[in-house]
């Protein structure tokens, strides 16, 4: 980090930015004058620090002086440049030292030679960055003089200026080339020969910008920081607070962000009644305008849901001799995979309800590919990351294995317990384990695995019982239980928020709507699906019964 200088001279002696230059670097271009009402007496009391400079803030985090500055760049980038100068004034504290404002104006004004001498006195230990700047610079310089015509100086620059920083000789050449070929500039992503005097302020005013991310930020603050921290401030709100599953939601900087559990899906909408023995599993669609259910009773529903999220059946599937344990959306929602029990895999057009093709364990089936490493227990679960590159299945009663696909590199997740089902997040960056214990385990699988969270509450004594991520940011955890009842829990705390009564019967698998954060799914052994929503809703389609729009035979 470099130092700033002449911190405390007075702003009346600064070299001071044109109003035009600070409206091009901001946001805003109005003016106001500064309010003439002294309000000391509602600030915070400054407090002593033991290095001598003054804190502000209950916390003692806040140095002034920097605040202060910060404040000042806010009310420049919003053209309140009256309003900036006065707060320099009144306060004793610059913006920017006085090299540094006229290093900034000479960028502006083109004047090349002075803003690098300038940019050697500024005070910057790192050479790096003075190098990297340098060349910043004077890379404008040699497109300026090549828009110019002056192609002699150009070759000047580039030989006895730019060279001598020994930068990487690829880049060199590419400069060199754009002398031959000046239309080589616009894939470089530099200004064309033939820009105007308006684009070539426009094109320093970015040069302006690109420093200001270069060079240390007690230099030159960076642009809007007052803005970034506010939002920054904002996020982590929204992270902490522990309801928090709307976009929609209004946040006011006037007081802390806390959302209520009224956010979070509790209360059932509409309970779909078709199948004729327990429901096994359930799944939205991508788009989350279908859901897609299996049963015991050998069957597969797609429910369809109309323009005011109500369900109804769509196609009831046909043709598993045994009970149909788990589906699958295509990633475009036009196909759905149904698997029976230790039975035939079956593929289905959505829209039409159409058997597309059954997979036999044996048969005339086409082979795409094979692994074969040790020998396993029966797969219930399978999971493939976005890029389709790992492979996650169950490869041991307390493992999970992911197989690299390309490289066939694996690696394996060891529990402590027996492991009943998992699911994988929609990044593909956890994975969430359902164990024997009543116990859900988070994983991170990015880089080095690691166990992150745990869940508790539910119960589970001899059945698979399924969990999910959901809501904004898949920021919750839900699950089935034999208690029939749908456990919800925050994912970053493990705290258990939420448990919704309704069931008769166990509620074996869940399912979160990824369009709708307030809309979760439970399937159960009483032989219903409910649709939970948000307990404030005027409209509510409870008890609505889906008993048949046709059915369609997957008979080969």
């Amino acid at each position: 980090m470099g130092g700033v200088e002449d911190d405390n001279e007075p702003a009346s002696k600064r070299i001071k930015i044109s109003s035009g230059v600070l409206r091009g670097l901001s946001n805003g271009s109005s003016c106001i004058e500064p309010i003439s009402v002294s309000s000391i007496d509602l600030m915070a009391r400054p407090l002593p620090s033991e290095g001598g400079e003054e804190i502000l803030g209950s916390k003692g985090v806040i140095k002034r002086h920097e605040f202060v500055r910060i404040i000042a760049e806010a009310l420049y980038s919003l053209g309140y440049e009256k309003s900036g100068a006065r707060l320099e004034d009144e306060s004793g504290i610059n913006l920017h030292s006085s090299l540094v404002s006229e290093f900034m104006q000479q960028i502006l004004n083109g004047q090349w030679d002075e803003c690098v001498v300038t940019l050697q006195k500024i005070g910057i230990t790192d050479d790096s960055v003075v190098k990297s700047a340098s060349l910043l610079i004077l890379e404008q310089k040699f497109f300026e003089l090549l828009d110019q015509e002056k192609i002699m100086d150009a070759l000047k620059t580039l030989r006895t200026e730019i060279t001598p920083l020994q930068i990487k000789h690829n880049r060199i050449r590419a400069l060199a080339s754009c002398i031959i070929s000046p239309c080589l500039s616009v894939p470089l992503g530099l200004p064309s020969r033939n820009s105007s005097d308006i684009a070539r302020a426009k094109s320093r005013t970015k040069l302006l910008e690109e420093l200001q991310k270069l060079l240390p930020a007690a230099v030159m603050i960076p642009e809007r920081r007052l803005e970034h921290l506010v939002e920054q401030a904002l996020a982590l709100q929204c992270t902490a607070c522990t309801f928090h599953n709307s976009v929609d939601k209004e946040m006011s900087l006037y007081t802390d962000h806390q959302c209520g559990k009224d956010q979070i899906p509790s209360q059932t909408l509409q309970i779909l009644q078709a199948h004729t023995n327990e429901v096994w599993f359930l799944q939205f669609s991508h788009s989350g305008r279908h859901l897609a259910s299996s049963s015991s009773d050998r069957t597969a529903i797609i429910w369809e849901a109309d323009e005011k999220g109500s369900f109804s059946l769509k196609h009831q599937l046909t043709g598993h001799q045994k009970p149909v344990c788990s589906v699958s959306w295509s990633r475009d929602d036009r196909q759905l995979l149904t698997c029976g029990v230790e039975e035939t895999v079956r593929r289905w057009n959505v829209s039409t309800g159409e058997c597309l093709h059954v997979y036999e364990k044996t048969g005339h089936g086409r082979e795409f590919d094979c692994w074969k490493g040790q020998r396993t227990l029966k797969i219930s679960d399978l999971e493939i990351t976005n890029d389709g590159r790992q492979i996650i299945s169950i490869c041991k009663e307390t493992g999970i294995l992911l197989l690299d696909w390309e490289t066939r590199a694996e690696k394996v997740i060891e529990e402590s317990q027996t492991i009943t089902s998992f699911s994988l997040s929609e990044d593909s960056r956890f994975l969430l384990i359902n164990l024997l214990n009543q116990e859900i385990h988070l994983w991170s699988i990015q880089g080095e695995y690691k166990l992150i969270t745990k869940y508790k509450g539910h119960k589970r004594t001899r059945f698979v019982i399924r969990s999910c991520f959901g809501g904004l940011d898949q920021a919750f955890i839900a699950s089935g239980s034999e208690d029939s009842q749908v456990y919800v829990w925050h994912k970053s705390t493990g705290d258990l928020i939420g448990v919704l009564p309704g069931h008769s019967g166990a509620v074996n698998c869940v399912s979160w709507n990824p369009k709708n954060h307030h809309m979760l799914a439970s399937a159960s052994d009483d032989r219903t699906i409910r649709i939970w929503g948000l307990n404030n809703l005027s409209t509510r389609h409870k008890n609505s019964h889906s008993n048949g729009n046709h059915s369609c035979n997957g008979g080969t």
